[in-house]
């Protein structure tokens, strides 16, 4: 039985890393385009309104263990400053995470053609636990139970941007605890940098009038190689009908279509295929947003 049980520990660890590994070479694509707050603290409250962010994602092919990511997020913008929650709930197999943070954000206005300087900070808590209802074999094992033992850790992110009405320059430095914790040095796969750059085309106006963003990004990972994305979207029909695509140097692609009604409520779907490593191994995965502005 002791046999069996280290078995199912080291196949939960090893799914522990995998879904680590998904989830940083494929993040959710609202990131982009839709919910930049998603990975950027600077976002938060970047509008004078209440955005409710949902996001759901899970494997295509729905195997059972399967990554699925819950994400919601609020922010709320004053004058010049925006508050915002965080929240994430990563499950792969045994293993579930948790991570839930709030965002400060100051936003400097530049001049007179909404151009700004953004800055923000998110400051929270990180949980990594085994789901012990979900072992097959002996649930009070000690290996399982010496890593749930461990601590919820105090984690954050810190982020800057320039915005006008048509360019967008951002960075994010995601996962703070790990970056500066010189204990975390033995952990690979762990997001260090983000940066990307957009800017919108208009052609027309009103209800005829069509928007054009390409946009091109960066991600820094340790452990793995550098990660570039580049792709568009496209706002058509008063920007309320948008189509988008993203192709990632992992050999990946993102493709989504979605409604923003009235520019309030926001549905879209995507579908991301998987990277080239593990393309053999399971099917893409759907990413399903809800937004709704106050």
């Amino acid at each position: 039985m002791k046999k069996i049980n280290i078995k199912y520990i080291t196949t939960a660890l090893f799914l522990l890393l995998s879904n680590s590994l998904f989830a940083q070479l494929d993040p959710l694509s609202a990131q982009y385009f839709n919910n930049r707050y998603l990975i950027n603290p600077a976002f938060a409250g970047l509008e004078n309104v209440t955005n409710l962010n949902l996001a759901y994602r899970s494997q295509w092919n729905n195997v059972p263990g399967a990554p699925v990511a819950q994400n919601l997020t609020l922010d709320h913008g004053f004058k010049k400053v925006g508050l915002g929650i965080n929240f994430v709930n990563d499950k792969a197999g045994l293993t579930r995470q948790t991570r839930a943070v709030a965002t400060f954000a100051y936003h400097l206005p530049l001049g007179a053609n909404d151009n700004k300087l953004n800055f923000g900070i998110s400051l929270g808590m990180m949980n990594q636990r085994l789901s012990n209802a979900d072992i097959v074999g002996n649930v009070n094992d000690p290996d399982a139970n010496r890593y749930n033992e461990r601590e919820t850790y105090l984690d954050g992110d810190f982020g800057l941007a320039y915005t006008d009405k048509r360019f967008t320059l951002h960075a994010a430095f995601p996962n703070l605890k790990r970056i500066l914790d010189s204990d975390e040095d033995a952990f690979a796969d762990i997001p260090r940098f983000f940066t990307s750059a957009s800017y919108k085309f208009l052609f027309g106006t009103g209800v005829d009038g069509v928007v054009l963003e390409p946009q091109v990004a960066f991600r820094s990972i340790k452990g793995l190689d550098n990660i570039w994305d580049a792709g568009a979207q496209l706002a058509l029909i008063d920007r309320q009908i948008l189509l988008s695509g993203m192709y990632h140097s992992t050999k990946s692609a993102t493709f989504g279509i979605g409604m923003d009604f009235k520019k309030k409520y926001l549905i879209s779907g995507l579908y991301s295929s998987n990277t080239a490593a593990l393309s053999g191994y399971t099917a893409g995965n759907f990413e399903l947003n809800l937004r709704v502005k106050f």
